[in-house]
């Protein structure tokens, strides 16, 4: 064989075990190229129904094409209706324009009901019998279109009433009728107590907020139009405004026309919803204020197993944000709440199954930091406990959020679609819990400080902290939908 023979053979060998390496090797995700981002456009989307019923043409591709590129903001807060739920995929332009009458008059009622409600607050808070924890309150609405209130929580959008609660990072009870049984805490040294010190800075609030959570309970009787009021749902009105008047101005510049309301409508609406020191806002982010305040205590009502939790203010300011209209972005923050709602609980279940199944995933795409984390007592993952919580809202910017949250929408969706019709290709299937799989590709970049500097959880998550502003989103999801491929099967 000639020398150019054996070059070629020495060739073939050398790149044959590279690619050897390279499958079984973690993968590398620092010198991932950032792609441009070419979000589905306004154009696309009227193209993307039928002219005469108003059907999507093609569910799925119009799910695709979110999951792998985003949405221009112009049309956000019409595609949004639909990965979410609050429109079938299906419906016709007649099914939508049903669908939205319905789900108006349904928030109204609740609505009405909920005016009510803090009127009867406000009259108890006014007695001077300091001594009854516990007093029923009538909530009969003669005015009301449709009597939400005898209707199960199941029939209003797809809650059923286990018995689930949240978990805000801060103590809280669970009061029977008969006897008190305070919730379970996580085994971490001071990992629920930092995500609280984060959340409020003022230690002075976050008494206020461990006093008012830990204090009683409220509870609802749907099916005898009857509510109980206690001291807790006081002060759970109490904790929403508290966190509405710190919520920042990011939003502003995805909604002008809320940017842009005079002074009087702001200080109406926040008067109207019991909005309380807000002096030392302006009128755009008061009038915010005033919504998530509106929004949040329907959703107490609607929802009386999670009421609120500090987080869920984060949570909602996106669709006050993009959408005008309450109730649409009520609805929609319900269709959101329905996978959302389980990071609260009180029994903290849905917590540890992602973070069990984080642990996982870091032990089967890069065992050496996972090593790593073990040696140093946080391979139980809770330093992205805050992360997991409120869905990385804290880690990235406005933008990076709503980008990132809808394309994890348009996933959950197409993976629904995929377990009817399986017609998908193996590189685009959906994938589920994609979420985490983002959280552990933006951790794993942090991997070369957190194996040589962090002896421990704490300083693990101070590192991960320090994550904030720093994300690219479409990064993290090439490298999380690799990192699928790369450990299929091993989870």
């Amino acid at each position: 064989m000639n020398l150019t023979g054996f070059i070629g053979l020495d060739f073939f060998a050398a790149l044959y075990s590279e690619m050897v390496l390279h499958f079984h090797a973690p993968f590398c995700v620092e010198h991932r190229k950032c792609r441009k981002q070419n979000p589905f456009t306004a154009k696309e989307w009227a193209a993307a129904f039928d002219p005469n019923s108003g059907c999507l043409l093609s569910p799925q591709k119009l799910l695709d094409e979110v999951r792998f590129r985003g949405i221009d903001i112009q049309i956000r807060a019409e595609v949004w209706p639909f990965i979410l739920g609050f429109y079938d995929l299906n419906s016709t332009q007649e099914d939508r324009a049903s669908e939205k009458h319905h789900k108006r008059e349904s928030y109204i009622s609740l609505k009405n009901r909920c005016n009510a409600l803090r009127t009867k607050v406000c009259e108890l808070l006014s007695e001077t019998d300091e001594g009854s924890t516990t007093r029923e309150v009538s909530l009969e609405d003669e005015s009301s279109s449709e009597d939400v209130s005898k209707c199960p929580v199941s029939d209003m959008g797809g809650f059923s009433s286990s018995g689930e609660e949240l978990n805000d990072g801060l103590e809280r009870e669970v009061i029977d009728a008969d006897d008190c049984v305070s919730s379970e805490t996580m085994p971490s040294s001071g990992t629920r107590n930092t995500l609280a010190a984060e959340d409020v800075k003022d230690d002075n609030i976050v008494q206020t907020h461990r006093e008012s959570v830990s204090t009683a309970k409220v509870r609802t009787d749907m099916e005898n139009d009857c509510l109980k009021v206690t001291d807790e749902f006081i002060n759970c009105q109490r904790i929403i405004r508290l966190d509405a008047v710190r919520m920042n101005a990011e939003w502003v510049p995805y909604s002008p026309s809320q940017a842009n309301v005079t002074k009087d409508q702001a200080f109406g609406l926040a008067r109207s919803v019991g909005l309380k020191d807000d002096e030392h806002l302006e009128p755009s982010r008061q009038h915010h204020a005033a919504r998530l305040v509106a929004v949040l205590e329907v959703y107490a009502l609607y929802d009386p197993e999670t009421l609120y939790c500090q987080g869920m203010s984060d949570l909602l300011s996106p669709f006050v944000a993009l959408f005008d209209e309450d109730y649409e972005a009520f609805w929609c923050f319900v269709e959101f709440m329905n996978v959302a709602r389980f990071n609260f609980r009180s029994d903290e279940v849905g917590i540890r199954r992602q973070l069990e199944k984080i642990s996982r995933i870091f032990q089967a795409a890069d065992p050496h930091l996972f090593s790593h984390f073990k040696s140093i007592g946080a391979d139980n993952c809770f330093f992205v406990y805050r992360m997991v919580v409120v869905l990385l809202r804290r880690e990235l910017t406005f933008e990076q959020t709503i980008s990132l949250w809808e394309v994890l929408w348009a996933e959950n969706k197409a993976l629904s679609l995929y377990k009817t019709c399986g017609n998908y290709k193996r590189r685009k299937l959906p994938i589920d819990d994609l979420l985490l799989y983002v959280i552990v590709a933006a951790v794993r970049q942090r991997r070369k400080t957190i194996i040589e500097c962090c002896r421990g959880l704490d300083e693990v998550l101070r590192e991960c902290n320090t994550m904030a502003g720093t994300l690219d989103i479409w990064k993290l999801l090439d490298d999380a939908r690799e990192m699928v491929y790369r450990v299929h099967g091993q989870i």
